[in-house]
């Protein structure tokens, strides 16, 4: 099993990044970076804040060449999950998902949610695979050019 972490306000950078490298790898088709250049400014803000929130519980894993995994939830979402490109395939996002369910679960709820770019094929391809199913409710992403999400449910009782 795998070490994760709770995050501190120290990892914020290490965060955006992560998240950055993984974006770029993963989402370069719905977010060239010749036209829309990465926010690093709003990411390490959004990154501050989620690590500020005492609703979100944010974990991370460590590796040599910084973190390679990061999952964030709070009572009823699943609001942040992203792996280090060359450690996809690895286990850690099937790992990090279970780390999610079972805080999310712990608190009671007993729903899970989350949200996930409508073009992000491989992301979706993930959840499909653990069971999540769509809502039909959609919204629009937070960032330039503003791509569509779909809304994702954990099966019940998920455990993957």
């Amino acid at each position: 099993m795998t070490a994760f972490r709770a995050a501190s306000p120290a990892d914020a950078v290490a965060l955006r990044d992560l998240e950055r490298d993984a974006g770029l790898a993963a989402l370069g088709h719905i977010f060239p970076p010749d036209r829309y250049p990465y926010p690093e400014t709003a990411v390490l803000a959004r990154w501050a804040l989620v690590l500020d929130d005492p609703d979100v519980r944010v974990e991370v894993v460590e590796g040599e060449a910084g973190l390679d995994c990061v999952v964030a939830w709070d009572v009823g979402s699943v609001r942040h999950l992203a792996v280090r490109p060359d450690a996809w395939g690895s286990g850690l996002a099937r790992q990090a998902m279970n780390r999610a369910l079972a805080g999310i679960a712990a608190g009671g709820l007993g729903r899970a949610v989350l949200w996930c770019l409508a073009d992000n094929g491989r992301a979706r391809g993930f959840y499909e695979h653990l069971g999540w199913r769509t809502t039909g409710r959609e919204q629009e992403a937070g960032w330039p050019p503003y791509p569509t999400e779909v809304e994702y449910a954990a099966p019940t009782g998920a455990a993957v």
